[in-house]
């Protein structure tokens, strides 16, 4: 195992389990000093979510995305970033890029199965919609793609990603979004 996913493993236990009990996640646009802790639970959901479909070489060079903390950060701070939190903690995120693009799903691995990707991307499909887009595409991992599915999004194309010496597949997926009327008040 690398370095960069040794420093990963150490991921996120303040947030999990019991913790979560009775308390609903709440939404926020990401914080500069949010950083350090969304390249935690990118990690984190990476390495104990996707392990069944990735390859451990897979997943070390997916998660050699985050290994420049300050590039990580300038990415998610380039897009509309949303932050899940549970007890004022960040417990996942997702990043709309443009007005049509899930760049980035991920959510704590001590969380996951909670309803907050479902809440992160609830609250991107309204946003897209009311920026006035008619689709929404995401490049889902086979870990995610169920997710996705089940979200009414439709696999589209099959693609290979190349990072570093390794190839990851993923599946574009697009979901139409329901055109929203004005509210007409008389």
């Amino acid at each position: 195992m690398g370095g960069y996913v040794a420093l990963c493993i150490d991921v996120y236990d303040n947030v999990g389990g019991e913790a979560v009990t009775g308390v609903a996640p709440a939404l926020r646009p990401m914080l500069p000093a949010d950083v350090a802790m969304l390249v935690k639970i990118f990690c984190s959901s990476i390495e104990e979510l996707a392990a069944e479909d990735y390859s451990p070489g897979q997943i070390e060079a997916w998660m050699s995305v985050a290994e420049d903390e300050q590039t990580f950060g300038a990415r998610l701070q380039g897009m509309l970033t949303l932050v899940a939190t549970i007890g004022g903690l960040p417990a996942g995120f997702v990043s709309l890029k443009g007005t049509e693009e899930i760049d980035m799903l991920y959510v704590a691995a001590g969380v996951a199965r909670q309803g907050i990707a479902t809440l992160l991307v609830g609250a991107v499909e309204k946003l897209a919609g009311v920026r006035g887009a008619k689709r929404l595409t995401a490049d889902a991992s086979d870990t995610a793609r169920p997710f996705f599915e089940a979200r009414g999004f439709v696999a589209e194309r099959r693609n290979t990603v190349i990072l570093g010496d390794e190839w990851l597949g993923n599946t574009t997926m697009t979901k139409t979004l329901v055109a929203s009327s004005p509210s007409v008040h008389q």
